[in-house]
Formats: C-alpha cells, sequence, structure tokens
C-alpha cells in the first residue's frame, strides 16, 4: 500500500506521526550501548527499575528500562554512576511520543578496559599537540588570586587553603565547589572552569581531588574536561590523586601536581623563605658592597702614598733646581768661553801691536805717503817713480806726520 501524501490538506495526525516514528526506531533492532548509569531507581517490590544511560562524552542520554532482576542478580550491584554495556531494543511509546531502551543484559565495563580507553585518549591527545610542553603557560610567581575547584568539605580543599596560607598569609582564593566524581562531575567542573577563567584577576586555576579507585577518578580522564582545559586562557594546575595516579588532566593542565599540598607548595611562594633569601641577597650586596669600598680604599691610599702625591710641588722643585743647575752650568760655560776668547783677543792684539806699522814707526821708521795732483786720496810711496819731484809728501812718524816736498829722486845701487 502506497504511503499517503504529506500536505497541509492531507496533515497527519499525532497518532499517525509516532505510529511512524515507532516502525522507524523499532527497525534497529538490537543493539550494545556502552555509558554511566545515573538516576537508578529500583525498588524490591517492582519486576521492572528504570535508569538513564549518560554519554561520558557530550550531553546526552537515553531512558533504560530493565527487568529488576538484572540488577538485583548482578555478581556486583550496579549504582550510580557505573561505566557500563548495556543490550537492549530501542522502544518507542505511541502514547506518550517518547521512547527508551528496554534492556536484557547489562555488562559492567572492567577497569582494564577503562585504562586501555585511557591510554587511547591519551595517545590522542598527544597527537592532536594538546599535552606539548611549548603550549603550557608557566603560572606566575605570586597570583594575585587563585581559582580553587573541588569538593566541598572535601580534605583537598583544606589541604590546598591551609598549606597556601602557612606559606603566604595574604593569599587570596576564588573557591568553587563541585562533584569530583559521577555523572555530574565534567559538567560541572567544566562550568567552574570557564568561570574562573573569566575572572581577570584569577592568575592561576588548580582542579584539586583526593585519591580514589580508577572509576572515582574517571572525570579527571573524560575528553570533554581536557579539551574544556586546553582551551582556557588561564594557567590550570592538575592536582588529583596522590602520586601513583594519573588521570588525562595530568598531561593536558600547564601544570601537573602530586598532590593537592603539592599544587599549593608549586602555585604560593613560602615567605619565610623568601625573607631569608633576600635576607641573603641583602648580606651577600653588603659584603660585596663593603669589599668593594675597601679595595677602593686602599687603591686611594696606594695612590695617595705616591710621592708625586705626598708633595705635590716636588715635581717642580726637581725641574727648578734642574733648570738652575742648567742655567749656572751654561753660564759657566759663556764666561768659560768669554775668558777664553778674551785671552785670544788680547794676544791677537799684542801680536798686532807687534806686527803693527805703530811698532815699526816707534822704532825709528817712518811712512810716506804721497797726495796725487787730482785730489784723490794719498798712497804710501813704495818707488821713486811714483814720488817725481814737486810732489806732496806726507810722513808719518811715531807721534805725528809732516808735510813735505820732493826735491830730487834717486834710485838705489
Amino acid at each position: 500500500m502506497a504511503e499517503s501524501v504529506n500536505s497541509p490538506e492531507t496533515a497527519w495526525s499525532v497518532q499517525d506521526v509516532n505510529t511512524k516514528v515507532k516502525g522507524w526506531i523499532e527497525r534497529l533492532g538490537h543493539i550494545w550501548v556502552e555509558g554511566q548509569l545515573t538516576e537508578l531507581k529500583t525498588n524490591p517490590q517492582w519486576k521492572m527499575c528504570y535508569a538513564t544511560l549518560r554519554d561520558t562524552d557530550a550531553q546526552a542520554s537515553v531512558s533504560l528500562t530493565c527487568p529488576a532482576a538484572l540488577i538485583r542478580n548482578a555478581p556486583h550491584p550496579f549504582s550510580h554512576g557505573d561505566r557500563v554495556v548495556v543490550y537492549g531494543k530501542p522502544a518507542f511509546y505511541v502514547g506518550r511520543g517518547s521512547y527508551s531502551l528496554w534492556v536484557t543484559q547489562m555488562r559492567p565495563v572492567g577497569v582494564g578496559e577503562l585504562l586501555a580507553r585511557i591510554e587511547m585518549l591519551r595517545k590522542k591527545l598527544s597527537a592532536e599537540g594538546l599535552t606539548a610542553p611549548e603550549r603550557k603557560k608557566t603560572p606566575p610567581f605570586l597570583p594575585r588570586r587563585i581559582g580553587l575547584i573541588t569538593g566541598r568539605g572535601s580534605a583537598a580543599e583544606r589541604d590546598v587553603l591551609s598549606v597556601a596560607q602557612d606559606r603566604w598569609p595574604q593569599v587570596s582564593f576564588e573557591v568553587i565547589n563541585t562533584a569530583v566524581q559521577g555523572v555530574d562531575a565534567v559538567p560541572q567542573i567544566i562550568d567552574a572552569l570557564a568561570r574562573l577563567d573569566a575572572i581577570e584577576d584569577v592568575d592561576v586555576i588548580i582542579i584539586a581531588r583526593g585519591g580514589g579507585s580508577v572509576e572515582d577518578l574517571l572525570p579527571f580522564s573524560e575528553e570533554a574536561l581536557q579539551r574544556a582545559v586546553a582551551a582556557a586562557r588561564t594557567p590550570i594546575v592538575s592536582a588529583i590523586g596522590h602520586e601513583p595516579d594519573h588521570p588525562v588532566l595530568d598531561d593536558v593542565a600547564d601544570v601537573r601536581a602530586a598532590t593537592p599540598t603539592d599544587a599549593a607548595k608549586r602555585i604560593v611562594p613560602d615567605v619565610a623563605q623568601e625573607r631569608a633569601g633576600i635576607a641573603e641577597c641583602r648580606g651577600r650586596m653588603a659584603a660585596a658592597l663593603r669589599q668593594w669600598v675597601q679595595h677602593e680604599r686602599q687603591a686611594l691610599a696606594a695612590v695617595r702614598s705616591r710621592p708625586v702625591l705626598a708633595n705635590p710641588l716636588r715635581p717642580i722643585e726637581e725641574r727648578r733646581q734642574e733648570v738652575e743647575q742648567a742655567l749656572a752650568a751654561a753660564r759657566r760655560d759663556i764666561t768659560h768661553l768669554l775668558d777664553r776668547e778674551r785671552h785670544r783677543m788680547t794676544g791677537l792684539r799684542a801680536q798686532i801691536t807687534t806686527l803693527g806699522p805703530g811698532a815699526t814707526l816707534a822704532r825709528g821708521y817712518s811712512i810716506v805717503q804721497v797726495r796725487p795732483r787730482d785730489g784723490s786720496e794719498p798712497f804710501v810711496v813704495t818707488s821713486i817713480e811714483q814720488s817725481p819731484p814737486g810732489s806732496q809728501l806726507r810722513i808719518r812718524v811715531s807721534d805725528g806726520s809732516i808735510t813735505a816736498a820732493g826735491m830730487a829722486t834717486q834710485p838705489a845701487d
């Protein structure tokens, strides 16, 4: 029979829609589905029990309907928050337009399988670079405000707050309490993380929980939480469980602390240690300064002890003495030179006197000069030809001169 055409004129009734949906859903047949048990409702008087199967990685769930004996007779009774695999068939209720999964088998997910899936997620996130060291942010040395996500009244909360306040009494916290295990843990932690990440003066966020079983710590290995942590702008510190515990959050967070106490020690500096360090630095600087001043003082004393600084005028006095000695030596040399030249000149004068015409004249000789008729300078007569008769003569003797006239000449024999 051909399916009727659907149009405004031939609209289906609600009964028709639900009937068609029922047929589509029930054609799916029996299927295996994995999830986390929540809202488990059972009663010893009931033949059936009801629960919700929640997706651990998404905001999705499906209602379960199963025989009560399936829950009561299990080797390990199922409870809220268990990870399970169920086998059943989708069933749609036409009257109220809803569907549930009719379950005939339910198995717990083993610890080994959980650990294997955690390792698969760890490898997947590592391949995407979410665990790479270069993307991790470094918390500040002294945060203005610390965000803390942890269980209400938990030992982890007390440890973080008490250790942090002991180390730095003025430390400031913004605490948000959430579920730290079970089906509500991941959405509540993600919501708290978003709220703290939006506060401007929150410089670091600690996610803390005490130790527990693998099942208890499963929320901290859920993929949705890892991606929320990787997207946060604020540095995240993972402080989950004890030293052997290693949820995926430890790899994605910016800092991994072995315990909540270790997280407080990593994030909050020790004021006593810092003061001791400052005192030590001040002592070292003071010692270095004193050593430098002592060194400079010794250097100055060494400079001042030098003769040139002990008596600044001494070089001038020494140079003055040298100049005076040089002047005295010059005077002596000049005097000696003058005396020597004076003696030499006296000797030469004596020689000139002895060899000169004056000495000759004093011995009775005379010098005869003739005065030319043309009025030129007289000259010494050395030949009779120079003084013809009538020549005017000037005869020089030792005490004067005689004017005479030449009477005649006579050649020598």
